[in-house]
């Protein structure tokens, strides 16, 4: 077999911190799971204090619309971040709170919050200007 004929060389799989391969595609379903302008700050806020009602994310998060954040967590629920609790009361409670695999977001979003206050996003805030909404 000549050298033009070879297979191509797989490229190495990154792996965790114990040891553990992780594929491109566990790092896209990962992604997909929590993508969208609102899940992460809704994981963030359910991170924070937890369990919380939806007027209470509602306040956290003023600049999500009441559709938006509905979607959102009933996306975040299906993916079995977020945990729906209805009780059965007069007038009705319904509270929200992480998953065990929610709460493993945490690690995640701590380096997040790490990188955010690097001066790098700082530099880069401060070239693109205020954010609008």
């Amino acid at each position: 077999m000549d050298a033009s004929s070879a297979e191509p060389r797989a490229a190495s799989v990154p792996s965790t911190a114990d040891g553990v391969e992780c594929s491109i595609d566990r790092v896209e379903h990962a992604i997909s799971v929590i993508e969208g302008r609102w899940k992460l700050l809704i994981i963030h806020h359910l991170l924070v204090a937890a369990p919380r009602r939806f007027s209470d994310l509602e306040r956290a998060i003023p600049a999500v619309s009441q559709k938006m954040l509905i979607q959102q967590l009933r996306a975040l629920e299906v993916d079995g971040v977020v945990r729906r609790t209805a009780y059965p009361e007069v007038p009705p409670r319904v509270e929200y709170d992480l998953t065990a695999a929610g709460a493993a977001l945490e690690p995640a979003l701590n380096a997040l919050h790490d990188w955010a206050a690097s001066e790098h996003l700082e530099a880069t805030s401060a070239r693109l200007g205020p954010r609008t909404a």
